[in-house]
């Protein structure tokens, strides 16, 4: 399978989040992907445990306002970008970058400090794409 090329900040659309085409830094330092997320809590809905949060921040362009729930999560022990632990719920959600869609395993944190919301680490990357760190937006030749 040939690899497809993308640059350091690429837009990737995550369907089941309500995202489309929104801004994500490709960082192949970091292993897990990321995107940011407010009020995160568990909650039982219908006799179930589920994860109810709202994706991106209030005043960027590509929130929603929208609750997003999942009944499929976990909670995984990650390094922050400063090298201390922390426990993040992990979410497994379609992902669609390069006019290729698949499933990405993506953790849920508080990215308002950092200048993108959404963070692409190598697990995602590997085996599917190759980064030229010297471009911006390159997957938009593969869209279709």
């Amino acid at each position: 399978m040939d690899k497809k090329i993308i640059g350091r900040k690429e837009r990737i659309s995550l369907p089941e989040l309500g995202l489309k085409l929104i801004w994500a830094k490709v960082d192949t330092g970091a292993y897990t992907s990321s995107v940011h997320a407010e009020n995160i809590r568990e909650e039982v809905r219908e006799g179930k445990k589920v994860l109810v949060f709202e994706a991106l921040l209030p005043g960027h362009k590509g929130f929603t306002g929208r609750q997003v729930v999942f009944e499929n999560y976990r909670e995984k022990k990650v390094k922050n970008s400063f090298g201390q632990a922390e426990v993040r719920y992990l979410i497994e959600t379609i992902m669609e970058l390069a006019g290729e869609k698949f499933t990405a395993e993506i953790t849920l944190t508080d990215r308002s400090s950092m200048k993108n919301a959404i963070l692409l680490g190598r697990k995602i990357l590997r085996n599917r794409f190759l980064v030229d760190v010297s471009g911006i937006n390159l997957a938009k030749a593969y869209r279709k």
